[in-house]
């Protein structure tokens, strides 16, 4: 039977590639298809190794080989669909080579070359053996839910040791409760070095969200969930609600990722997490939406999920589902990939709004001089960031840069500001700005003019976006998230948000025109007038008000001269 599957030196070759160390005999009960179980008794780590075998003819899969020449080609709309579509039993050798390759695509530090992990391993506990005594977790792991997935007691004291050098190397990360069992599922098809530099990948990506690494990254997270099932599944959301006036919703969606990490049976799991490491926490957010559709349609048709037995807890009653949801792996990710309307795009501007919401809940005021206030309000520059300013820009008083501090975003208060572009030093070059702004992200744009006015732009996105094309090979007009907002410090001090962070309603296309740029002009803010438009010369310019930051023209004249045109960074973004 093995040699039908896999051939016995492959076998071997794939025995010695993998950790072997997820194996603990009670992980017969996570599988429903039959087990070819080998015992492994020169590797002290395993007690048995489980390999899941599809019934009837194999199908015919893609090969690593034709997925890394595509991961090379930059052509990752072709490996999603290869991801989607092809359902790798879990015996299968590809996974040792497509979660690592998959991750890599994300890892940011070029620094990690080989034995850079086992270096810090020494680094945190002083020698590379591993302890017989427990670790100590980090405090942003979850104790309750440092799920092992059938992990040996040598396999969770491995899982303990990465997520400990991983918090050692990224301190920033404050709570996090789906890292350890992320690292728990790596651990299953690859080694200890491989797994960690897996985790270093997702944590450090800059393009697309894996892994939340702060509480309020994790609460956002599950509102926007929330905010998404009242629109994709209306149905179910109803039904809940009238089953159980009394309870909040809340409650429900704050254990979201549970459903599937917690829930769902491994081979599910492993088939979510190959589409998973490729394209992000979207994939989780379509999977959770299928599955309230489908306990909600059990609901309805079976006993065992009856109103009476689900409405003093939902949640637990949710999770319960999913341990015996009733579709295959591959009608579930089927599933979860036909949902419309769910676009990146979408997902990313319910998720922003959320997070400004949460950052700041008081009231905007139609008057063009109130301040609106954000946490980010008591965190004043540091010194060395007051020093970089006075010496660089030609447009900051300390006390305008004192103002503008207190209206970022507060994660960007923590790190310097660095002077990307002035026409000072630079010139008067559309080219020349590209060339030396263009992939940071963000960036401050600050104009002075020959009138002395002094306003700008907090931009969310990196200018290099005007070169993306959408899925019909066409560049896109506009583009930048909710989180841009303009500003204006002389003869007015004024800050102007996004419109959307006002409420949920649908504000139409002419609200999200955040940034667009081309070879001729840039432009800030759209709708009935352009916000922010400076020529290729970077000379002249015109600011109206405009439908996306409700805003007056920056300028009393609404066209203006430009006398400095200075673009900050952040070391360390």
């Amino acid at each position: 039977m093995v040699g039908k599957v896999l051939g016995i030196r492959e076998l071997e070759q794939f025995s010695s590639r993998r950790s072997s160390i997820y194996v603990d005999p009670e992980c017969e009960k996570f599988f429903e298809l039959p087990l070819f179980i080998a015992a492994s008794s020169n590797d002290i780590t395993t007690k048995c190794q489980c390999w899941q075998f599809s019934p009837g003819k194999e199908p015919a899969l893609r090969s690593f080989t034709e997925i890394q020449q595509l991961l090379q080609q930059n052509k990752k709309r072709d490996v999603k669909n290869i991801l989607r579509e092809n359902s790798w039993p879990i015996n299968s050798p590809i996974r040792s080579q497509l979660w690592p390759a998959l991750c890599a695509q994300h890892l940011t530090k070029q620094n990690m070359l080989d034995g850079f992990y086992w270096e810090m391993v020494h680094q945190v506990f002083g020698t590379t053996e591993l302890s017989e005594k427990p670790i100590m977790l980090p405090a942003f792991v979850d104790a309750t839910h440092c799920l092992p997935y059938h992990l040996t007691s040598t396999g969770r004291a491995v899982a303990d040791r990465i997520v400990n050098v991983l918090g050692y190397d990224c301190p920033d990360i404050t709570y996090s409760p789906v890292l350890y069992p992320i690292t728990s599922l790596l651990l299953h098809f690859m080694s200890e070095e491989e797994a960690y530099l897996c985790l270093a990948g997702l944590v450090g990506s800059k393009e697309k969200t894996f892994i939340n690494q702060t509480k309020l990254q994790h609460e956002v997270t599950w509102k926007t969930v929330m905010q998404i099932a009242k629109k994709h599944t209306k149905s179910a959301i109803a039904y809940f609600q009238r089953i159980c006036p009394g309870q909040k919703l809340e409650r429900v969606f704050m254990d979201w990722c549970w459903w599937i990490l917690a829930g769902l049976p491994f081979q599910h799991l492993v088939r979510i997490m190959d589409c998973y490491f490729h394209e992000g926490i979207k994939v989780l957010y379509r999977v959770a939406l299928v599955i309230l559709n489908l306990f909600h349609k059990e609901c309805q048709s079976n006993n065992e999920w009856s109103p009476d037995n689900i409405k003093n807890d939902i949640g637990n009653a949710l999770i319960k589902f999913c341990k015996k949801i009733p579709v295959s792996p591959a009608k579930l990710l089927h599933a979860a990939f036909s949902i419309r309307g769910l676009s990146t795009q979408y997902i990313s501007r319910i998720f922003i709004k959320t997070e400004m919401l949460l950052k700041s809940r008081s009231a905007l005021n139609s008057g063009s001089k109130q301040l609106i206030k954000s946490r980010s309000s008591d965190n004043l520059p540091t010194s060395q960031s007051q020093v970089n300013i006075q010496m660089m820009s030609h447009t900051l008083t300390i006390r305008e840069l004192f103002t503008l501090w207190s209206w970022l975003p507060v994660r960007i208060t923590m790190y310097q500001p660095v002077l990307l572009y002035t026409t000072e030093e630079h010139g008067c070059s559309l080219t020349t700005f590209y060339v030396r702004v263009e992939q940071h992200e963000p960036t401050l744009l600050m104009i002075k003019t020959c009138n002395n006015e002094v306003f700008g732009a907090y931009c969310s996105s990196r200018w290099f976006e005007r070169n993306v094309k959408d899925d019909k090979g066409q560049r896109q007009a506009y583009f930048g998230t909710g989180e841009t907002f303009l500003f204006s410090l002389y003869p007015e001090r004024a800050k102007y948000p996004w419109v959307g962070i006002e409420g949920d309603r649908d504000l139409g296309h002419s609200s999200e025109l955040f940034m667009a740029a081309d070879s001729k002009m840039i432009t800030i803010g759209g709708g009935e007038g352009q916000a922010i438009w400076m020529d290729e010369n970077i000379r002249f310019g015109k600011t109206d008000g405009c439908k996306t930051f409700n805003n007056p023209p920056l300028c009393p004249s609404g066209d203006f001269e430009i006398r400095v045109l200075e673009v900050y960074g952040f070391v360390g973004v």
